[in-house]
């Protein structure tokens, strides 16, 4: 019990808000690194999901605030651009499942340039791929 709390303070740390906020910004891009795997795992190829990009976003933007206050100009530098291709990647993906079309038989999602649907075949009929755009 003496490695978890020690001399009155949890894992040795003085815990406050600030503590916390950084803590809890590491946990957080820390995690994306289990839903990355887990993505991957799952469709037996590299995968980079959604919730990927935005765990990277909050938790570099929460040290980002945590390393504001300590004032560590070196912490700083690490995190004041990386929300960039973050938001960047958040963007083109709104972009890409926006620019694709349900099709009509079999309900895979198709490019909305496409006419016919590459699983099943069927017509994607041009109201369909336009109201995609």
């Amino acid at each position: 019990m003496d490695l978890l709390w020690h001399d009155g303070k949890l894992l040795g740390i003085d815990w406050g808000l600030w503590k916390l906020v950084g803590w809890l910004g590491n946990l957080v891009f820390f995690s994306r690194f289990f839903v990355q795997w887990y993505a991957t795992e799952r469709r037996k190829q590299v995968v980079v999901p959604t919730a990927f990009w935005w765990l990277s976003l909050t938790g570099s933007l929460l040290l980002l605030v945590y390393s504001l206050h300590q004032r560590d100009s070196v912490f700083i530098f690490a995190y004041l651009f990386t929300w960039i291709p973050y938001i960047r990647n958040l963007v083109i993906h709104r972009r890409h499942v926006e620019a694709h079309v349900e099709c009509p038989r079999c309900g895979r999602s198709c490019d909305g340039q496409s006419n016919f649907c590459s699983a099943c075949g069927a017509a994607l009929t041009a109201a369909e791929s336009h109201a995609a755009r």
